[in-house]
């Protein structure tokens, strides 16, 4: 079993909280384009270092790359060839938006698998006027993402996207039936303009949905009010290009990073408090071996370790806690750490996932939808009405469950969710938990036949924290002598 592949919506926000950016750069191979200093000699030579050095040179102050394939056909199978170099040399964990504006729907079919399976981008642009039949082939891939073309800039393109009338533009109707052709995680709007009023209009109509802007820089005095009216509730939601004079630059990286900033500055006057979901940085300066060593440093700094004298759940006392409940309110480390359960889980045989009430719900149905498992769950207590089930969800006699809990101390309520789940029927030989607080637990779980694997122990966290500076001395013994 293999971790489904991250989707061009998770790509994208960890991306946009990883480089803290909503810019997105074109990769274009327009002559027109080429600095001075590239303008002599082999043409296709040109634009492959041109466009080389700005993914090298941007590729920390942008969320995603836009390659536009008119400008690659038009210049032969050297072109299409260099495309092929060019989306091979963008770091994997950052998105690609083929710009191609595709509109035939009879080879629609066809397209979607070379760009997707052959190119391996992760979204792309269409235009939206040959409707729903044109888009389906496209949502085919549940991992892909697709912004249809809605307005232009275009003068000679007003007569048709205003009618009737300027107030009624045909657009926001076009809009309106688009919602209805695939999900905010598959389906996006491009919009063309310069005028905050049309993107108020669009968000307005359209809250949940990722805008591609495209010429707003023709009036720049109206930047910070457009990317007000574009921005969605969260504060993100809209993706900005790169004007085409800062990369046509040798050196693009100082112009880049300087827009970069700008825009984040406004952004933030824009973003309400309670929506900001800052990626949480690990300092590099320490030794700490562990693999998930970025992910215990987050856990700390999001307030999931705390320090005095806390009850636990099975009645003992112990001198710090740990509260995972607020992993679920940070999407970029709750998505880490489902990576991580999946990384184990991907090397176990089971057919259902099943989570411990009440705390590991959340995980559980974070990882079902991750590695596309059914998940079920036994009930803390039995309903005195209804059906009284012990077990909720469907699930069939005989079938092999993984187990998934948060934490691990006693092994008392992990072992009671597994003898209901065993109760109906059901076998459960492997479980998978965040922490083990160790002291023997895991080998009394296989003593009663489970076998357990915790991503992170006690221990491993207490040596990285404190390598890392987060912990004192004292706070440190506190640990170890748990």
């Amino acid at each position: 079993m293999e971790l489904a592949p991250a989707t061009f919506t998770e790509k994208l926000t960890g991306a946009i909280a990883a480089q803290k950016t909503l810019l997105v750069a074109g990769l274009d191979p327009n002559p027109e384009m080429l600095p001075d200093s590239l303008r002599t000699g082999d043409l296709i030579q040109n634009l492959k270092t041109w466009l080389l050095g700005i993914i090298d040179q941007t590729q920390d102050l942008v969320c995603a790359y836009k390659p536009t394939l008119g400008f690659y056909q038009a210049l032969g199978v050297p072109g299409l060839q260099l495309l092929e170099t060019v989306l091979a040399h963008i770091p994997p964990d950052i998105p690609i938006i083929l710009d191609a504006k595709h509109a035939d729907l009879n080879t629609g079919s066809l397209f979607a698998q070379a760009i997707f399976e052959a190119w391996q981008v992760d979204a792309v642009t269409l235009s939206a006027y040959p409707g729903q039949d044109h888009v389906a082939p496209f949502l085919l891939y549940p991992d892909k993402g697709v912004f249809l073309q809605c307005r232009t800039s275009n003068p000679g393109a007003f007569p048709l996207q205003n009618y009737p009338d300027p107030q009624r533009p045909f657009y926001l109707h076009l809009i309106q039936e688009i919602k209805q052709w695939g999900t905010p995680e598959q389906l996006f709007l491009e919009i063309g303009g310069d005028r905050p009023a049309v993107f108020r209009q669009v968000r307005a109509i359209a809250p949940e949905r990722w805008i591609l802007a495209r010429s707003i820089w023709q009036r720049s005095e109206n930047l910070e009010e457009i990317i007000h009216q574009g921005l969605n509730s969260n504060g993100s939601g809209l993706l900005i290009p790169i004007p085409n004079d800062d990369l046509s630059q040798t050196d693009c990286r100082q112009p880049v990073a300087q827009l970069r900033q700008k825009i984040e500055d406004i952004r933030q006057r824009y973003t309400p408090s309670n929506a900001r979901c800052d990626l949480l940085q690990v300092p590099t300066n320490f030794p700490a071996a562990h693999p998930q060593a970025e992910l215990i440093v987050q856990l700390f700094d999001l307030g999931c370790l705390l320090f005095g004298e806390y009850v636990q759940a099975s009645g003992a006392t112990f001198s710090y806690y740990i509260d995972l409940r607020k992993i679920i309110s940070n999407p970029q480390v709750f998505n880490q750490v489902l990576n991580a359960y999946g990384a184990i889980a991907k090397n176990l045989k089971f057919d259902r996932i099943a989570g411990i009430p009440y705390g590991s719900l959340p995980t559980a149905t974070g990882l079902a939808l991750k590695l596309n498992y059914p998940m079920i769950f036994p009930r803390k207590e039995v309903k005195a009405h209804g059906t009284r089930r012990v077990i909720e969800g469907h699930f069939e006699p005989g079938e092999t469950i993984l187990v998934v809990d948060d934490v691990l101390i006693t092994g008392k309520s992990i072992v009671e969710g597994a003898k209901k789940l065993e109760s109906a029927g059901l076998t459960v030989k492997e479980m998978v938990v965040l922490i083990d607080h160790e002291a023997g637990v895991k080998d009394r779980l296989q003593a009663q036949g489970y076998q357990a694997h915790a991503i992170l122990t006690i221990s491993e966290i207490t040596e990285t924290l404190f390598q890392a500076g987060r912990i004192n001395q004292s706070q440190y013994d506190c640990l170890v002598n748990h």
